[in-house]
């Protein structure tokens, strides 16, 4: 039994359905993909969530393990550049697999930056090889197994923040900037999340950044199917309620309905303080009970704005970064404040920059994200979330779509609310638990429940984290944890 049908659940599926698991995923939205999910409105698709795809060998192990190509259903471009990071000055940045590249607008940036550069993306290496590839697909049982990686800690720098460690190579702002904002992609703060998440950089450089075409949602709709001809089964539209439990074992869940499913084993894709909160009595819960939940720090939340314009701007590329004229105090408002800052940064989707698809023939489709607090703030966002998406407009007409305001023919936004009441994240966090050093391995929620016995836990809230790769890769570890199909059956 899977709870949730986000990219976590869909891949754990896939890999318990290859290893004899008869599955069946539950999820209370229309269709696959989670946060990553698609729609369609008045002719336009637009992705609902995540829109970078790296590391994208852990989408193509799962149509392995089925004995097919991803390719083959659902192709991959590579993205060049992968996004243009705009600074407030009006000076541009992108971000590239091309090293000679990337270093030449250094130097024409900021020259005597350019050592630092080039010692910072060894640093970012370095974090990548020796951290995210050996730990991102194992499991942490124990506080011993932090051995693993407290070497590491020290050597690089791991205590230290993202742009504190960035700011050890390189002085200018715009690229201090331009090498920190990475955390945010998951829910971090840069000034707050440890400096292993400095491998981002390379982990881009590395595999690339893709995108898939028709949108994210169409990997969403191929994992699916992958789950459908394994055998599995998928229910949409029905909400689980709880999990139910045979003293600390759980045996299956019920729906809101009042039908129990029964099952040998139960992976929650849904977010881990809700699961552990609200799918499970308090008696059972002795790590994670309410008392550290509300301890808990939470990610950021979003507001989205999705749009579709009777015109095009082709000078925009697939990707864009645009930052504000203030950053430490803007992700200040955002993570520690939590006041609905006044000047913002944005990040624009254009996927009909590369998949005319998603748009009317000679149309544009867009969405634009900015980060925002979380619910524990006193923002109203009934009240707040239309003079914010007009405020956002106003922002885009003036700098990246003149003529935007008399173009838009079709239009939907989401708030912290949706992540609250339809994606039941608590407070509305976008990414589930803040990724600090504490909320980080061994101390975040495991995958194999450290409170119930035959529950596991995938997705943005548990061991490694959020983002893609991540995500899949909480799947992953699901091999190392779950017993195999003919094993759990002998006893």
């Amino acid at each position: 039994m899977v709870i949730g049908a986000g990219f976590g659940g869909l891949g754990a599926a896939v890999r318990l359905g290859a290893r004899g698991y008869r599955v069946t995923v539950v999820d209370r939205l229309a269709g696959p993909g989670g946060r990553g999910r698609g729609f369609q409105q008045d002719g336009y698709t637009f992705d609902a969530g995540p829109t970078i795809v790296t590391a994208p060998q852990m989408f193509e192990e799962l149509w392995e393990l089925c004995g097919k190509k991803m390719s083959d259903h659902v192709p991959l471009v590579a993205m060049d550049p992968f996004y243009r990071v705009i600074f407030a000055d009006g000076s541009t940045f992108d971000a590239s697999q091309d090293t000679d590249k990337v270093r030449a607008q250094v130097a024409k940036m900021a020259p005597n930056d350019l050592a630092g550069w080039d010692r910072y993306m060894t640093r970012s290496e370095g974090i990548f090889r020796d951290v995210y590839q050996k730990v991102h697909d194992i499991p942490f049982r124990t506080i011993w197994d932090m051995s693993i990686i407290m070497n590491e800690l020290i050597r690089f720098e791991g205590y230290r923040t993202v742009y504190g460690l960035v700011s050890r190579f390189v002085k200018d702002e715009r690229l201090r900037q331009a090498l920190s904002f990475h955390p945010l992609f998951i829910g971090g703060n840069p000034f707050a999340a440890s400096a292993f998440y400095c491998l981002i950089t390379f982990l881009e450089k590395h595999w690339g950044v893709h995108y898939a075409l028709g949108g994210t949602s169409k990997i969403a709709d191929g994992l699916a199917d992958l789950i459908r001809e394994q055998g599995g089964v998928l229910r949409f539209n029905e909400d689980v309620t709880e999990i139910t439990l045979n003293g600390r074992r759980a045996t299956g869940v019920r729906l809101a309905s009042g039908k129990t499913i029964a099952a040998d084993i139960v992976v929650s894709n849904a977010d881990s303080a809700f699961t552990y909160r609200r799918l499970l009595p308090a008696h059972v819960r002795r790590r994670w009970n309410d008392r550290k939940l509300d301890r808990a720090k939470y990610s950021m939340s979003l507001f989205v704005w999705y749009f579709g314009t009777s015109r095009q701007w082709p000078e925009v590329p697939h990707h864009t970064i645009l930052m504000g004229p203030l950053y430490r105090e803007l992700i200040r408002d955002i993570f520690v404040k939590k006041v609905l800052a006044p000047d913002f940064s944005l990040y624009l989707y254009r996927p009909t920059a590369t998949d005319p698809s998603m748009a009317p023939a000679g149309c544009d489709s867009f969405y634009v994200l900015s980060p925002v607090p979380n619910l524990q703030s006193d923002v109203d966002w009934t009240a707040a979330a239309e003079p914010y998406r007009r405020a956002i407009e106003d922002r885009l007409e003036h700098t990246l779509l003149p003529g935007l305001k008399n173009s838009v023919v079709t239009s939907r936004m989401v708030t912290p609310l949706h992540f609250r009441d339809t994606l039941l994240s608590p407070y509305g966090a976008g990414f589930g638990l803040e990724p600090v050093l504490t909320q980080s391995a061994y101390f975040r929620p495991q995958n194999r429940s450290e409170d119930v016995d035959g529950l596991y836990l995938v997705g943005a809230g548990t061991h490694p984290g959020a983002g893609l790769p991540a995500v899949l890769a909480s799947a992953k570890i699901l091999d190392k944890v779950v017993p195999d199909a003919k094993q759990l059956a002998r006893h």
